[in-house]
């Protein structure tokens, strides 16, 4: 064989190799248990507490405006959205490295993001939640603990998969404000 073409067989073999040790890593730093809970402002600059969600189902979506798998997702989370919002069940968005709050809403705007955005400016809740990367999605059952992680772009049937046996767990009645 070429050397051109074993060094192209050695690096594609590196990439692989780091993927998979990646996608451990990856697993193993995923939260486990009790959701970190962060107060964030929305787009309106109103105040979401996650502790205070208790009793609903939770999606936490991490996106950045820049990320194409976190734009081709957001079809799939807002039909999501759309089919579960009166079941005890809330989606949020929190947006990080967007820019300003008008980016962010413009952006959101542009993308079609039809349920809640927070602003996490600093980063400081996806270093709580250990994100390696965007987009990122955890479910939060009605107790506050963390069920699932998805990572990268999450598909529609993925997602109702893991969470239809947590609203079928959450209490007959449950909060309706956020």
């Amino acid at each position: 064989m070429k050397g051109w073409l074993k060094l192209a067989i050695l690096g594609v073999v590196a990439i692989a190799a780091a993927e998979v040790w990646l996608r451990a890593r990856d697993a193993a730093e995923a939260p486990v248990g009790a959701a970190p809970d962060f107060t964030l402002p929305d787009l309106d600059g109103r105040s979401v507490r996650l502790e205070a969600l208790r009793g609903r189902v939770v999606a936490v979506n991490f996106w950045a405006s820049w990320c194409g798998p976190c734009r081709a997702e957001i079809p799939e989370l807002s039909r999501v959205y759309a089919a579960h919002k009166d079941k005890c069940f809330v989606m949020l968005g929190i947006a990080e490295e967007s820019g300003g709050r008008d980016d962010v809403a413009e952006s959101a705007r542009r993308f079609g993001i039809d349920y809640p955005v927070l602003l996490d400016d600093g980063g400081r809740i996806g270093e709580a939640f250990k994100i390696p990367g965007y987009p990122r999605t955890y479910l939060i059952d009605h107790e506050g603990k963390v069920r699932h992680t998805f990572s990268g772009a999450v598909e529609r049937a993925d997602l109702d998969a893991a969470l239809q046996p947590l609203l079928a767990a959450t209490p007959k009645t449950c909060p309706r404000s956020m």
